[in-house]
């Protein structure tokens, strides 16, 4: 197969590229120009787009004798990625960058191009496998190595992506193993840390970052019951389950700490209030992708066409684990499909999310991506989530 991998400069994605040559594949090294900020294209930047980063993919190219190129994709990344973080803040909710990044970059835009020029799939080294279910069609499963597996970041892959899809590193049991073969193959990125910070925000701060390119305005920071108990310099650099920095004026009656609960863009409030109630137990999901085929239950419509309205038609309830969180824990959950008539005619499609088990800290704009066992079933974006213990605040 004709292969273009996608070089990040890091270990992971050369020691994908060098396996894909090693199994006989016409490959292409490329490496995607992200940002032309100043802050991300210096050395040493900790992020993953940086000139430094550049250097490392091509040295990683030669080593294997396979054609280098770079593409440059700033401006789409900048308005598809970068635009979209500060939409969503400003909004009031908490995007996940990595995954818009994967979903509109690195599977679309990246994909869209390598299939345009002739290849047949794109590699990288994301830890995660691509299963066929024996009819020709494509499943993505966790990786062997849970510990640093990343199908959650890929589950906004859909059913035609996966099928140009290609995962070198998904049996590899650990990251040393990765770093050893990298060692023993002459790479010279086998040392190289991992970067875990947001690439266009290389420092780590983002509440600065934000407020640089947010109209922040000073607000209350209310407790469960409305009482102001301090002030915050703007609302949208918090996220729902902070604690640090609140710099609350008036303790607690019980002095635990409290954590934010919920963020008021439009009255430019902060809601705060005990651990306990950051436990939520129903999601509501919209913007729905199925990673390859939707399972029979999500795809079955039981109750007829939606009549008008408010009226609505659902699939069948199926269970799941979900996952909130590239690193979280997944719990048990039942989970639909429903769709629901707007007044104006508008048939909106939501993914109805109960948790068996409550999860901590959900915020708006996060995203839900379902399991079972091993599978990935697809993913959703967080539109809002509630309790059913505790009273609306």
């Amino acid at each position: 197969m004709r292969v273009l991998a996608a070089m990040s400069g890091g270990v992971d994605s050369a020691v994908a590229a060098a396996r894909a040559v090693e199994a006989g594949h016409d490959v292409v090294g490329v490496h995607l120009a992200l940002s032309r900020m100043p802050g991300t294209l210096r050395t040493g930047s900790r992020g993953c787009c940086t000139v430094e980063d550049s250097n490392d993919a091509w040295r990683a190219c030669d080593k294997l004798g396979i054609p280098y190129y770079v593409w440059d994709f700033s401006e789409r990344f900048k308005e598809d990625v970068v635009q979209d973080f500060i939409d969503e803040y400003a909004a009031g909710r908490t995007p996940n960058p990595c995954m818009r990044c994967n979903e509109r970059i690195k599977f679309a835009a990246l994909l869209e191009k390598a299939l345009a020029l002739g290849f047949d799939a794109v590699c990288t080294g994301h830890y995660a496998k691509v299963i066929d279910d024996g009819h020709g069609n494509k499943e993505l499963h966790r990786a062997a190595d849970w510990a640093k597996d990343q199908s959650y970041v890929l589950g906004v892959l859909t059913h035609e992506q996966l099928q140009h899809s290609m995962f070198p590193l998904a049996e590899t049991p650990s990251k040393a193993e990765v770093r050893a073969e990298a060692e023993r193959r002459g790479l010279s990125v086998a040392k190289k840390p991992d970067s875990h910070d947001i690439c266009f925000i290389p420092d780590g701060d983002t509440a600065g970052w934000l407020a640089e390119k947010i109209d922040m305005a000073t607000g209350d920071i209310v407790n469960e019951a409305g009482a102001k108990v301090g002030e915050h310099p703007g609302a949208n650099a918090f996220t729902v389950g902070q604690r640090r920095g609140l710099k609350l004026g008036t303790p607690a009656a019980d002095g635990k700490p409290r954590f934010v609960l919920e963020i008021r863009p439009k009255e430019n409030k902060v809601v705060v209030g005990p651990e306990a109630m950051l436990a939520m137990d129903e999601i509501r999901g919209i913007k729905i992708s199925w990673a390859g085929l939707p399972i029979a239950e999500a795809a079955a419509d039981v109750s007829g066409e939606v009549q008008g309205p408010g009226s609505v038609r659902r699939s069948l309830d199926f269970d799941c684990m979900a996952q909130v969180r590239a690193h979280g824990d997944p719990v048990p959950a039942r989970a639909r499909v429903e769709w629901t008539a707007d007044d104006d005619g508008t048939v909106r499609e939501e993914l109805l999310v109960t948790l068996i088990e409550p999860l901590r800290g959900v915020s708006p704009g996060q995203t839900v991506v379902l399991y079972q066992g091993t599978r990935v079933l697809g993913q959703a974006t967080i539109d809002a989530a509630r309790s059913l213990a505790r009273p609306e605040l």
